[in-house]
């Protein structure tokens, strides 16, 4: 019998209520400076509609796929923005504008990330709870990368695709099941109940809503940090080019390798055609070539197909759950846009950039960075993101195991109904 109390959501109003506190006593609206920043309102659509609609593919957790990434990505905003300014407070004061509204919404991507690999074998209270700790870890972790590693990670591959995968994958590992048999349970009953792990045609249809937003605006996510508007443009056009190749891979390799020769396969075609754009996320700004834009995309297909086709089923069969495979949409390619970050960075020279070298490479020059050194910190730069993401998610999932925060039963895995009034 499920217990259900009135009230079990309480702390987080007790949050929201701290958050306000805070705001009143530390927040002031900041000058007109970031009034005209680009990329805030494509953001935004991306965190609530892309992210939650491609979440709804299992045929029975859409509910809280939509619903959970809306209480997510709301509450984690306000606690970002916070979080992220306190390392950049003048006289004890946060400036809120546009832009850090924007630093916010990208930071809550880290944890809708993370949501994904936990999706459907989590509950909504350990939800929250691995939200507000992996907030303020991936706010120091950013910190690392952008002001003492002062790494070029202009689109997030590093401080936000790697992190937010492999905090997920931390937890994840922690909330192991003993029993790593993930097949169907019978519930008591003599015959074998539903796989709810799965997705309907109409759940695929509804998820394919959201690899088609995040598709439309990946550009803009990509670009909205950047600091000229050369910049810009070279990261929406290296983004753009770099999804559209992926996505031709992706659909060919689909098509190989699937079980069933010739068909494709709609997780790989929900995903696989967005890791072009986390792939080139981290060099997007960088003077990559549109050549290099279009093989960093069909490099990201490849590896996530391969990802999704073959090193998911192992991970599962090892008991390590990765419900929407974030480890090759986000993961892998976030990995190999850092290590692409340190090929461009040691590349990087004065002819090539020009007045810009130090705007898109913020580091060089600065207490005598070479061009090796800035190679150097962007490689650093990802190993931090990785130790720190890891250690951090498998302790954050083993404090999320008390009883308090309701943790699932194996048999109460991918439904609706353990927190949803139903039709």
């Amino acid at each position: 019998m499920i217990k259900y109390t009135a009230f079990k959501y309480a702390p987080v109003l007790a949050f929201q209520l701290l958050l306000m506190v805070l705001y009143f006593i530390f927040v002031r609206y900041g000058g007109g400076e970031d009034a005209n920043i680009k990329g805030f309102e494509d953001t935004h659509v991306m965190i609530f509609i892309g992210f939650g609609f491609l979440m709804t593919f299992l045929k029975k957790y859409s509910y809280s796929a939509l619903g959970f990434n809306w209480l997510l990505a709301a509450l984690v905003i306000q606690w970002a923005l916070l979080c992220q300014s306190f390392y950049h407070m003048k006289n004890n004061t946060i400036y809120v504008t546009k832009k850090s509204l924007l630093e916010a919404d990208i930071m809550s991507a880290t944890v809708l990330i993370t949501f994904g690999a936990l999706l459907g074998v989590a509950s909504g209270l350990q939800l929250l709870f691995i939200a507000i700790v992996e907030t303020a870890v991936a706010c120091l972790n950013m910190w690392l990368v952008a002001d003492v590693f002062k790494a070029s990670d202009v689109g997030g591959s590093i401080a936000i695709h790697t992190f937010g995968a492999y905090f997920g994958i931390g937890v994840s590992m922690a909330l192991k099941s003993k029993n790593k048999d993930t097949t169907p349970t019978t519930n008591g009953n003599t015959t074998p109940s539903v796989d709810l792990n799965a997705p309907s045609y109409i759940s695929d249809v509804t998820a394919m809503i959201g690899s088609i937003f995040l598709w439309i605006y990946w550009p803009s996510f990509n670009s909205g940090l950047t600091n000229t508007d050369a910049e810009y443009q070279r990261a929406v056009v290296n983004t753009y080019l770099s999804l559209a190749a992926a996505t031709v891979t992706t659909f060919v390799l689909s098509s190989a390798l699937n079980e069933h020769k010739g068909k494709f396969d709609m997780v790989h075609i929900q995903n696989s055609t967005l890791a072009g754009g986390v792939a080139v996320g981290s060099v997007c700004n960088m003077q990559i070539g549109a050549g290099g834009a279009v093989a960093i995309g069909i490099g990201a297909g490849i590896l996530s197909v391969l990802g999704y086709r073959y090193l998911t089923p192992k991970l599962t069969k090892i008991g390590i759950l990765d419900t929407c495979g974030v480890n090759n949409l986000h993961g892998m390619p976030g990995i190999y846009s850092g290590v692409l970050s340190v090929l461009f960075a040691g590349l990087a020279t004065s002819d090539a950039y020009g007045a810009e070298l130090g705007t898109v490479f913020s580091g060089i020059g600065q207490n005598g960075r070479t061009i090796g050194q800035q190679a150097l910190n962007q490689f650093l730069a990802l190993v931090v993101t990785l130790l720190l993401s890891l250690v951090s998610g498998f302790l954050t999932g083993l404090l999320s195991k008390i009883p308090a925060l309701e943790p699932l039963k194996q048999k109460e895995w991918y439904n609706d109904e353990i927190n949803w009034e139903l039709p």
